[in-house]
């Protein structure tokens, strides 16, 4: 790619209160020393803490600070999508705001950038967070994302990532596809292009996690919408045409033999189990395309019509276009 010119950095946040002064020191500590060009952006998303207050005071003083302030909670993807839209760097960089990334590992997913990847993603290799309820659901979530997208990568939960500003912008994120990011990418990049590296994780010392493990649910529910968008967005009677045979001939096969129960003189119309069955199969089938249909209807309402997912209540050293 042409030489780095700019980069932006950004930070979604909700009740950061006592990470936001060190995390701006370290990264300014980290960036002053690069040759690049470069903003910081902070989308606070709601804040119910003294995070809105703080972050006005650091914009107040660093123009190179732009904030982005939520009129309510949207949640992260809509942040990361805000903080994306307002970007101006050649290189976008994605992290948290809890401390838990290190703004050291910055230069190093650049340098993967400047070789030519498009997507640097961060691997938390020594990860700091329990075992039960974060991690081990995680490399489970990992393993069957990888397995499905065919994009493998150790840690698609790491936020610390680095990508390209002409492809990154090319991906639109709703509900909490965030974390899909590398996957949603290789429909706009090759998967060669896409690569992971290992990076630092510490420990939460101030704030609390925003996620549990009930969170595992929403992965999963997100990723089958994520292989039906890469596998069936064009095609999508293929998909609900292999459904709609099987189902076909679930409800033939005993029909069949209903009916040859009844030319043989056997009585069927006490036999409720085939309606029952039926209609249970039909139910779950069509909550689940109920549910494509509606992320596809959400995007295209979305897309057609210019809108974002989110509503800003104030940009503070945004520069009105």
């Amino acid at each position: 790619m042409d030489s780095i010119k700019k980069i932006s950095i950004v930070i979604p946040v909700f009740n950061e209160e006592e990470n936001i002064p060190i995390l701006y020191d370290k990264l300014k500590k980290v960036l002053e020393k690069l040759p690049y060009d470069y903003e910081i952006i902070f989308v606070d998303d709601g804040s119910t803490d003294r995070t809105e207050e703080l972050l006005e005071k650091i914009a107040s003083k660093d123009k190179k600070v732009k904030v982005i302030e939520f009129a309510r909670n949207f949640g992260q993807t809509p942040a990361m999508m805000a903080g994306m839209d307002y970007a101006t760097g050649d290189v976008i960089v994605t992290m948290d705001g809890d401390l838990q990334n290190d703004p050291e590992d910055i230069p190093r997913l650049l340098e993967k950038i400047e070789e030519g990847y498009d997507v640097v993603s961060g691997w938390r290799k020594h990860r700091q967070d329990a075992a039960i309820s974060r991690k081990l659901p995680s490399k489970i979530a990992n393993w069957l994302i990888g397995k499905i997208t065919g994009v493998k990568i150790h840690d698609y939960g790491c936020t610390l990532k680095a990508y390209k500003s002409n492809v990154i912008k090319k991906v639109r994120l709703y509900g909490e596809l965030h974390r899909f990011i590398p996957a949603l990418a290789s429909t706009v990049t090759s998967v060669s292009k896409i690569i992971e590296i290992p990076v630092k994780h510490h420990p939460r010392i101030y704030g609390k996690s925003k996620y549990g493990i009930s969170r595992t649910f929403k992965v999963l529910a997100d990723l089958f919408f994520i292989w039906f968008l890469k596998k069936f967005m064009q095609k999508p009677i293929h998909f609900f045409g292999i459904f709609g045979l099987f189902l076909f001939l679930v409800g033939l096969i005993p029909f069949l033999y209903l009916i040859g129960l009844k030319l043989t003189g056997h009585s069927i119309g006490g036999r409720p189990l085939l309606i029952i069955s039926v209609l249970f199969i039909l139910s779950g089938i069509q909550m689940f395309t109920t549910g494509i249909i509606s992320e596809i209807l959400m995007r295209i309402y979305f897309e057609a019509q210019d809108k974002k997912p989110y509503v800003v209540g104030r940009a503070i050293n945004v520069e009105e276009e």
